[in-house]
């Protein structure tokens, strides 16, 4: 006697609980009605049991049906997972990548990752938007973004694509020599700031420290508000006062010597740029492999 298979029946009463109708189930599945309702039925009979009321107008799970449901359901997703895994690596990256990125990560990623990014992969169409707001990336219709580490939302998948940066307080030669230097968060009350309004809800940026593991922010004093970070440091440079920016931003004018830090005793956290974006598009081969290519990029 040939032996029954005990998953005969199984994606049929899935497809059923997930639609809540036999022919939205077929339809999910490709066959006819007829048929889900015939596996079903082949189900219950070895089982013993219903799993569905049925009623002209209505399907609704069992008792014996919810529990089913609630033992095999999240074993067959990642089942499903793991198989759409292995499809998507014989998958050529395609389509359109659509980014959401932040104005610091076009020198520092952008510009060196795709050239070499659209030659591997010239059937991937990349659609940029640069916005230094924190816009929504899912409901924006973008499959990922790259953003500093402390504005990405905590349900989002993150890869450092940077080497970690310092937040630092920066003054040209001439201005320290005109107004001294500050050695305390506190003196920074006594200088000219170049103030930074962020553009996405339009208040001052307040500077941040850190003091004997404390966190600690000033709200700069300063007759110059800007709201573009290029337009700080060019400011800066020509000794109008004090600045706050990343030390990723400013790699030029720490390597000339046109702007100098202070305060570094003082500096929080270091951070650094991700790419990041939701969990159900990680599988997605054109974002899997420019993921790759910016980690290549920063080795």
């Amino acid at each position: 006697m040939a032996r029954t298979d005990p998953f005969d029946g199984l994606s049929e009463f899935l497809a059923i609980a997930r639609c809540g109708s036999f022919r939205r189930a077929a339809a999910e599945l490709g066959v006819t009605p007829g048929a889900v309702s015939q596996a079903l039925q082949g189900l219950e009979a070895r089982l013993g049991l219903p799993l569905f009321h049925r009623t002209t107008r209505s399907v609704a799970l069992t008792e014996a049906g919810e529990r089913l449901l609630g033992q095999i359901g999240q074993p067959a997703e990642t089942i499903t997972a793991s198989l759409d895994d292995l499809v998507q690596l014989g998958v050529k990256p395609a389509g359109t990548l659509r980014l959401l990125v932040h104005r610091i990560a076009l020198p520092h990623v952008l510009e060196p990752v795709l050239p070499g990014f659209r030659q591997a992969y010239p059937d991937v169409k990349v659609e940029i938007t640069v916005d230094d707001t924190h816009a929504p990336i899912v409901a924006g219709g973008y499959d990922a973004g790259i953003r500093i580490g402390e504005y990405i939302d905590r349900d989002m998948l993150a890869v450092r694509v940077t080497p970690p940066f310092a937040w630092v307080v920066l003054g040209a030669p001439g201005y320290f020599e005109r107004r001294g230097r500050p050695y305390l968060p506190e003196d920074i009350a006594r200088h000219d700031c170049i103030r930074y309004r962020r553009p996405d809800v339009g208040d001052v940026y307040r500077w941040e420290f850190q003091r004997d593991g404390q966190a600690l922010s000033i709200e700069p004093p300063g007759g110059v508000e800007v709201n573009d970070a290029g337009l700080l440091r060019a400011l800066a440079r020509q000794g109008m006062g004090l600045a706050y920016t990343s030390s990723l931003q400013a790699q030029a004018e720490l390597a000339e010597g046109t702007l100098e830090p202070v305060l570094q005793a003082f500096a929080p956290a270091r951070d650094s740029l991700f790419i990041c974006f939701p969990r159900a598009s990680r599988r997605q081969p054109k974002l899997r492999a420019f993921v790759a290519a910016c980690l290549r990029a920063t080795r």
